[in-house]
This record gives C-alpha cells, sequence and structure tokens, in this order.
C-alpha cells in the first residue's frame, strides 16, 4: 500500500470515527427528545379501526353473495392485509410495547395469522436487510431471482429471465401483483423445509399451525359462499391488490439508491443514510405506507413508534447537512419513477452483446 493509499484509508477512519460519535450524538438528542417512547394508544387505535374494517369487509362478502361487486371487497381486504402487515413489521422492530417477547406475540398474531405470513421468517430476512441495506451478498431484498437489482447480477442472467431483466422496469409494477403469493409461499417454505446445519426455527409448529388455521377458514369462506369461477378471481384480486400494495410501498425505500459492493465498508450513519429514501409529505404518506415513507429515521432508529419519525427527521436532516451526507428525500410519483429508470438501466447488462456489434466490440476492449 502507498503512502497516498494509507493517507487515505486513515482519512476514512478518522471519517468515521466522527460520523460515529455524531450519531451518537444524534441519539442523544432523539432520547431527550422523547421520541422513542412507546405509543401504545397511537397503535391500539389503529389495530381497531382495522379490525373494524376487517369486520366491514366480511360483512359485505356475506351480504353481497354471488356478486361480482365482491371483488370490490376482495381489493379492500388487499388494502386490509397490507395495514396489518405494517403493524406487524413493526412489532417486529419492537416499536409497539417495551418488552421483546410482548412485541413477538403481537407481531406473529398479526402477521401470521392476520396477513399469512410468517413472523420468524419475515424476521430473520428483514432483520439482515436492516443490518446491510444494498449490499451485494449481504441485503436478501436484492438478491432474488425475478428481478436483478444490481448490474453484476443481471450479468447473470439467461433465457427467459435474462428477457426479463431487459425490460425489468416496466414489468417491475405488474410483477408486483405476484408478490403477495410469493410472501405466502415463502413463508410456508421457510417452515416445512431446513437446510442441512440450519437451527430449528423458533415458533415454527405454532406458526404453521396459525397459516393453516388461517388459510383454511379463509379459503373455505371463499369457495363455500362463491361460484368456483368467482371464486378464484376474488383470490386473484384480493392477492394481486395485496403484492402490488405491499411492494409499492417497500420499493420506493432503497431502489434506485447507491449499491454498496461486498468489499466495502461504512460506518452504520452513512451505510443506513447514504442507502435509503424518504417520501416527501406527512400525513398520507404516512397512513398510506405505514410510516416507511421515513425510512431513514426507521433505519437509523428502527425501534422509535410511527407517531415519533415525523419530528425525528427535522433532527436527521439537520444532522446530515452539518455532516454533508446526502439527505434524499422526493416524492411517491418520483421515487417510482426512479426505480423504473434504475430497474432498466440494471437491465442493460443482461443484454447480449452480439446483438450489437458496437456493444461487442466495447466489451472486448
Amino acid at each position: 500500500m502507498t503512502q497516498l493509499h494509507i493517507a487515505d484509508a486513515a482519512r476514512k477512519r478518522l471519517a468515521g470515527h466522527k460520523l460515529t460519535s455524531s450519531y451518537s450524538e444524534l441519539s442523544r438528542r432523539v432520547r431527550e427528545g422523547g421520541l422513542l417512547q412507546r405509543s401504545r394508544r397511537f397503535y391500539f387505535l389503529v389495530f381497531g379501526m382495522l379490525v373494524i374494517a376487517l369486520c366491514g369487509a366480511t360483512t359485505g362478502f356475506l351480504l353481497l353473495g354471488h356478486s361480482w361487486l365482491q371483488l370490490l371487497i376482495a381489493g379492500a381486504l388487499g388494502v386490509i392485509f397490507t395495514q396489518f402487515a405494517f403493524l406487524a413489521h413493526e412489532a417486529a422492530h419492537r416499536q409497539i410495547f417495551a418488552t421483546n417477547s410482548t412485541n413477538d406475540r403481537a407481531g406473529r398474531i398479526i402477521g401470521t395469522a392476520f396477513v399469512g405470513i410468517s413472523y420468524s421468517w419475515w424476521m430473520n430476512k428483514h432483520s439482515r436487510h436492516h443490518g446491510n441495506p444494498n449490499r451485494i451478498g449481504k441485503d436478501p431484498d436484492i438478491e432474488g431471482e425475478a428481478l436483478a437489482f444490481y448490474p453484476e447480477k443481471a450479468e447473470n442472467h439467461k433465457g427467459i429471465r435474462a428477457f426479463i431483466a431487459r425490460k425489468q422496469g416496466y414489468l417491475f409494477f405488474p410483477m408486483l401483483m405476484l408478490e403477495g403469493l410469493n410472501l405466502h409461499y415463502a413463508s410456508v417454505k421457510s417452515l416445512v423445509t431446513k437446510a442441512k446445519g440450519d437451527k430449528p426455527t423458533k415458533g415454527r409448529w405454532l406458526e404453521l399451525g396459525m397459516l393453516g388455521g388461517r388459510f383454511a377458514l379463509y379459503l373455505t369462506a371463499v369457495f363455500w359462499v362463491l361460484p368456483l369461477g368467482m371464486a378464484f378471481a376474488f383470490l386473484g384480486v384480493q392477492l394481486a391488490i395485496f403484492g402490488l400494495y405491499m411492494g409499492s410501498s417497500f420499493a420506493p425505500n432503497h431502489k434506485g439508491m447507491p449499491i454498496i459492493p461486498a468489499t466495502v465498508k461504512l460506518d452504520f450513519f452513512s451505510r443506513q443514510v447514504r442507502t435509503s429514501r424518504n417520501i416527501a409529505g406527512r400525513f398520507w404518506p404516512t397512513v398510506l405506507m405505514g410510516g416507511l415513507n421515513y425510512q431513514i429515521e426507521h433505519h437509523l432508529f428502527p425501534s422509535m413508534p410511527r407517531p415519533h419519525l415525523a419530528k425525528a427527521r427535522l433532527l436527521v436532516r439537520q444532522h446530515c447537512r452539518e455532516q454533508n451526507i446526502p439527505y434524499a428525500e422526493v416524492s411517491l410519483g418520483s421515487s417510482y419513477a426512479t426505480v423504473v429508470r434504475y430497474l432498466n438501466q440494471v437491465g442493460l447488462a443482461a443484454r447480449d452483446p452480439f446483438a450489437c456489434p458496437v456493444a461487442a466490440q466495447l466489451g472486448r476492449d
């Protein structure tokens, strides 16, 4: 290593130490502002409203009978289940109750029994994402097989997967309509299969029982009340809306933000802020996205309750300005446009170099 490289490395370490120290100061201000205190009344109110909405949808389902208007009920259920999923996500981050065990019980009941997603599978996957957002080889959210979220991934796609990668920006939102089915499938698969050497899944049999009971009750009701064709249409619409809503809420947060190579190490503050994006607006984005619109603050303080994120945003934004760290915040529409452009750009890596002589020549140079 040259002296220049040694000096550069020393400066990076010093900058990292300064950011770590400044994050400690930011954390102190957040705690003193009471922004990490629980807001149980808020969450009980949200949960109560969702239960009322679910009861209303169930009543409408039973009253409508053999009517294609049932597809409206199916769409409403897709929205309601997504809102329940937001609550399960917050319980997983210990945002609702003071103790881990109470949050886990709440998260497992809401996420598994109400939504139909394995809480333990979600916890494992989402914890790894929070630890290393957008980092190659570490973040499971960018290592999926259906889409390529960075060029090196797209380069390995062949055949039909390469074709999808080349069009993935345009296909992204239509493909999200399959995400609901994928979430249910991945949940069940994680509970019934175990790789050699893996530790037993905590609460495995409890979650299998919850999922079995949930799907048995739901599917029995749908196929008992509705004719066969209408029942399948009902399930298709519900799953499509659920998947589209879930994916559209999580996608703006990191897609199109910097990808961190596996060999690069960043301090906690830089890693979380540089890879996250906020959605502008306060009330409606927070309602629609379950607080995920404050993604930067959520990644810096994962246990912060949803009602306090707006105030934390003011502190974090000012802190980023003082530390000269980019703070990304755009409208929801702009974030979606960025995601589509980014995915299309990444998909270029999946193109056949022999389709264009110039590209092939460049590839050899």
